[in-house]
C-alpha cells in the first residue's frame, strides 16, 4: 500500500485505537490535516490554543488510561504544547504529541516557523523523535505509543518535516513486538524482596500505607484494599492517589502532605513502617526530609527504579509494577490486627476534624469548602472532577471524597494553572457517559478560558464551576502568612463570567449563597452542552491545615478553634 507520510500517521493512529485527537492546524502540519479527511473514524477537536490540546490529551489519558493525542504545527504551535507536555511528564500521563516541522532542507536555516522542538522538549518528554526518513515513520509511530503507555507512562513527541508528510512510501504496519535497546521496564519483585517486605509487615506495630497515582495506573486498587484489610493497615493518599481506595473506607485516613489531613501526617510521623506504593516522596508530601517519619522502616514499590532512594532512603526498595508486586506479596501476607494503632488514628481524626466550616449558616458568606462539599453531596460523589491549581484544588482534595479511581484529575507535580477546563473537555471525550465538572479558580480559568469556544463548538457536556474570590487565592494566603499581608499582584480583576459565557452561547448562572447550590447543580444538568456556574466566595478564605514549605510534617498550621482567632 503506497501512502504519503501524512496518511501513514493517520493509519497508525487508527491502528493504535485512537478515536479523537486535539489540535490546531498550520502550514507545516497541513498535509496531515488534509489526510484527516480520509479518516472520518478519528474525530478532530479544534482547540483555541495548542496548550489546550496537550491538556485535553492529558485529561483524556488520565480519565481512560489510554494514550491521548495532540497535534500542532511547527514553531509557536509546537512550543505552545510544552506546558502541557511538562504537566504530563510530571504526572506520568501517557500522551503522544505530533508536530509539523519545516522541510528537511530548511532545517537549521531559521526558516519561517522553524523551531528545534525536539531539543526544547528533551527534559519534559519520556522520548522524542525528529523523523528523517518516511520509511521509518510507521515504526516510529508504533514505538512512540509503546513508550508512552508502558513502564512509567509519559509524553512522547514526534516531529515530522513537511516534505516527509508529502513523500510516498510503501506502508507496512509493524505488527511485531517492539524491542528497544536498554528499555526494559521492571515488573516483578525478586523472592528475596518479597520475603524482606513480608517480614517487615509482619513485625510492624504501627504500619501506614502511602498510596499514590501508580496504584491506579497499574489497576491495583483492589489489591491495595486487600492488603489494607487483611493486615489492618491504615491507608493515606497522595493528591494524585485520591480514589485509589474508597475514601469512605474505614481504613482510609485521607490525603497526606502540605494540605493533607492532620491525622494522616501525625500517623506518618509516628509510624514504625511506611509502605509506599506507586508514589515518589514528593516534597509536598514529606515536608522536611530530615524529620520525615524518623522512626519507621520503609518499603517502596514503584515502576521507576530512579525513584527508589531518590528522596527518602528505604529498607526494601522494589522497582516493579505495583499491581504485579502486590500480587506477589498477598499470598504470603498474614492476617493481623492493629486495633490500638487504628484507634489512635481515629482519635486524631476526631480531634483534628476541621470541618466545622461546613456547618456555618447558609445565609453567611459563601465559602469555597462549602461549595465543594455541596457539589459532592448533590453529585452523589460520582462525578469526575477536574481541577485547576490553587486553593480550590486543595479544597476539592479535602472536601470531595472519591470512591473510584481516576475520578479526580489535577495537575500535581507541575501545578499548572489553566489545566482544569481543557483537561475536563478531554476527560469528557474519553468518558462521555460520566458527569464531568471542571472546578477552577478565577485566576487559572482565565489562562485557558478560550477553550469555552472549543466546548461550545463541540457541544461537549462539561460543567464549569468557577470559585471566584477575586484573588490569586493560594498566593494571597502565603502573603498573609509569610509576607505580612503585602498583597502584591494577587488582587484579581475578572470579567463578568456569566456574561462571558453567554457571549459564547453557554448557559450560565451566578451563585452568592449556599442555598442556591442545589439549584445550580440542577441548572447544570438541564442543558446538553457546556454550562458555567460562578460561585462568588469569601475573598480571604484560608485552606487549613497547612505545612509551610520545608517545615516538619507534623508542624501544621491549624484552623483556629472558636475563641482562638
Amino acid at each position: 500500500m503506497l501512502l504519503t507520510g501524512a496518511e501513514i500517521v493517520m493509519e497508525c493512529l487508527l491502528r493504535e485505537g485512537v478515536d479523537v485527537i486535539f489540535g490546531y492546524p498550520g502550514g507545516a502540519i497541513l498535509p496531515t490535516y488534509d489526510a484527516m479527511t480520509k479518516y472520518p473514524q478519528i474525530r478532530h477537536v479544534l482547540v483555541r490554543h495548542e496548550q489546550g490540546a496537550s491538556h485535553m490529551a492529558d485529561g483524556y489519558a488520565r480519565a481512560t488510561g489510554r494514550v491521548g493525542v495532540a497535534i500542532a504545527t511547527s514553531g509557536p504551535g509546537a512550543t505552545n504544547l510544552v506546558t502541557g507536555i511538562a504537566t504530563a511528564m510530571m504526572d506520568s500521563s501517557p500522551i503522544v504529541c505530533i508536530t509539523g516541522q519545516v522541510p528537511r532542507g530548511a532545517i537549521g536555516s531559521d526558516a519561517f516557523q522553524e523551531c528545534d522542538i525536539t531539543g526544547i522538549t528533551i527534559p519534559v518528554t519520556k522520548h522524542n523523535y525528529l523523523v528523517s526518513d518516511v520509511r521509518e515513520l510507521a515504526y516510529i509511530m508504533r514505538e512512540a505509543f509503546h513508550i508512552a503507555r508502558t513502564g512509567r507512562p509519559g509524553p512522547v513527541l514526534v516531529d515530522i518535516p513537511k516534505d516527509i508528510q508529502n513523500e510516498k512510501t510503501e506502508f507496512i504496519y509493524p505488527e511485531g513486538e517492539i524491542r528497544l535497546p536498554g528499555y526494559r521496564p521492571p515488573s516483578m519483585a525478586t523472592d528475596d524482596q518479597v520475603k524482606a517486605a513480608l517480614e517487615l509487615i509482619a513485625n510492624a506495630k504501627k504500619p501506614v500505607i502511602l498510596a499514590g497515582h501508580g496504584i491506579m495506573m497499574s489497576g491495583a486498587s483492589q489489591a491495595l484494599q486487600e492488603l489494607a484489610e487483611r493486615a489492618q493497615i491504615p491507608v493515606t493518599l497522595t493528591l494524585l492517589g485520591k480514589g485509589a481506595m474508597p475514601e469512605k473506607h474505614p481504613l482510609c485516613v485521607g490525603m497526606m502532605g502540605m494540605h493533607g489531613a492532620a491525622a494522616c501526617n501525625f500517623a506518618i510521623q509516628e509510624a514504625d513502617l511506611l509502605i509506599a506504593l506507586g508514589m515518589r516522596f514528593d516534597d509536598r508530601v514529606t515536608g522536611n526530609l530530615k524529620t520525615y517519619s524518623p522512626n519507621s522502616k520503609k518499603i517502596h514499590i514503584d515502576i521507576d527504579p530512579s525513584e527508589i532512594n531518590k528522596n527518602v532512603r528505604v529498607d526494601v526498595g522494589i522497582a516493579g509494577d505495583v499491581g504485579t508486586v502486590l500480587s506477589q506479596l498477598l499470598p504470603g501476607l498474614q492476617s493481623k490486627t492493629h486495633a490500638e494503632w487504628v484507634g489512635k488514628i481515629r482519635d486524631w481524626q476526631e480531634d483534628g476534624d476541621e470541618r466545622d466550616i461546613l456547618n456555618q449558616d447558609a445565609g453567611s458568606t459563601l465559602l469555597g469548602a462549602q461549595v465543594i462539599n455541596d457539589l459532592w453531596k448533590h453529585t452523589g460523589g460520582e462525578a469526575i472532577t477536574v481541577t485547576d491549581v490553587g486553593q480550590h484544588q486543595m479544597l476539592e482534595a479535602q472536601y470531595y471524597p472519591h470512591q473510584r479511581p481516576a475520578t479526580m484529575l489535577t495537575s500535581g507535580g507541575l501545578g499548572t494553572m489553566g489545566f482544569g477546563l481543557p483537561a475536563a473537555i478531554g476527560a469528557k471525550f474519553g468518558k462521555p457517559d460520566e458527569e464531568v465538572w471542571a472546578i477552577v479558580g478565577d485566576g487559572g480559568f482565565q489562562m485557558t478560558l478560550c477553550e469555552l469556544a472549543t466546548a461550545k463548538q463541540e457541544n461537549i457536556k462539561v460543567n464549569i464551576a468557577i470559585l471566584n474570590n477575586a484573588f490569586l487565592g493560594m498566593v494571597r494566603q502565603w502573603q498573609e502568612f509569610f509576607y505580612e499581608e503585602r498583597y502584591q499582584a494577587t488582587p484579581m480583576f475578572s470579567p463578568d463570567f456569566v456574561k462571558l459565557a453567554e457571549a459564547y452561547g453557554i448557559p450560565a448562572m451566578r451563585v452568592t449563597s449556599r442555598d442556591q447550590i442545589p439549584e445550580s447543580v440542577e441548572f447544570a444538568r438541564q442543558h446538553d452542552g457546556p454550562v458555567l456556574i460562578e460561585y462568588v466566595i469569601e475573598k480571604e478564605e484560608i485552606v487549613y491545615p497547612m505545612v509551610p514549605a520545608g517545615a516538619d510534617l507534623h508542624n501544621m498550621l491549624r484552623r483556629p478553634k472558636p475563641g482562638e482567632e
